[in-house]
C-alpha cells in the first residue's frame, strides 16, 4: 500500500493535556502537508486552526472526552461550540455505565441528539472497546446504527488498550452498510496501521504515523 493512501485514511492525532497550540499548529501543518485525513485536536484549539489553515485542513475534534461521563446537554453543547468553530468531525464517547447496564436505549438517544448538534458534519462514536464484553460491543453497534452516526470508534487511547483487530471483525458482523469503522488506541506501526486499513478500517486515529513510516 503507497504511502498516500494510506495517509489518507489516518486521522493525525493530538489529544495530550498537555499540548500548546505551538503543538497543535505542528500537527496540523503535518496533516496538511502529508494529505492525513484530519488533525485531530483539543477543542480549544479548533477555531484557531480553522482560521489558520481554512479548507486545506479537516479538523476533527472530540466531545464528552475521554470519559464519557458528561451529561448528554453537555455532549451536545460542546459539538454545537466545535461546530461554531469550524469542526469538519467531532468524535463523541458514550456513556460506557449506560452500555454496562444495559440501558442502551440511553445510548441510542444521546448519539442521536449528538448527530443532530452536528448540524450534518461527521460524528464518529467512541464506545471505549477494553471495558466491554462482545456482547455489549455487538449491542452498541446497533445504537451507533440506529441514531445515524457515520462511525463507530475503538477506543479513545486514553483506555486500558485500543484498536484489536477482533474488534474490527466484530464490527463488521453488526454494523448497518452507513456506518464505517476508525480504529483507535495503540497503534504505532507501520504494520498496525496498514493492517488495520486492509482489515476494512475507513480511519486509523495514530499520532505517531510519520514516525512509524520514517522507521520503517
Amino acid at each position: 500500500m503507497d504511502k498516500k493512501t494510506v495517509f489518507s485514511h489516518i486521522d493525525h492525532t493530538l489529544l495530550k493535556p498537555e499540548a500548546t497550540w505551538a503543538d497543535v499548529d505542528r500537527v496540523c501543518r503535518e496533516a496538511v502537508d502529508n494529505g492525513f485525513a484530519s488533525a485531530c485536536i483539543p477543542p480549544r484549539f479548533v477555531k484557531q486552526a480553522k482560521e489558520k489553515y481554512g479548507n486545506r485542513l479537516t479538523v476533527c475534534t472530540v466531545a464528552g472526552f475521554p470519559l464519557g461521563y458528561n451529561t448528554t446537554r453537555v455532549k451536545v453543547y460542546e459539538a454545537q461550540e466545535a461546530v461554531a468553530d469550524g469542526a469538519d468531525e467531532i468524535d463523541m464517547v458514550i456513556h460506557v455505565g449506560d452500555a454496562k447496564a444495559g440501558d442502551f436505549d440511553r445510548v441510542t438517544e444521546e448519539i442521536r441528539a449528538v448527530k443532530a448538534a452536528c448540524a450534518g458534519k461527521i460524528l464518529k462514536v467512541i464506545i471505549e472497546t477494553s471495558l466491554l464484553d462482545d456482547e455489549e460491543k455487538a449491542a452498541l453497534c446497533a445504537s451507533v446504527t440506529e441514531a445515524g452516526a457515520d462511525f463507530i470508534k475503538t477506543s479513545t487511547g486514553f483506555g486500558a488498550s485500543g484498536a484489536q483487530a477482533a474488534d474490527i471483525e466484530l464490527f463488521k458482523q453488526h454494523i448497518g452498510p452507513q456506518v464505517k469503522i476508525k480504529a483507535a488506541g495503540g497503534i504505532r506501526s507501520k504494520e498496525a496501521i496498514e493492517g488495520f486499513i486492509n482489515q476494512g478500517c475507513a480511519r486509523v486515529g495514530a499520532s505517531g504515523a510519520l514516525k512509524a513510516y520514517e522507521e520503517a
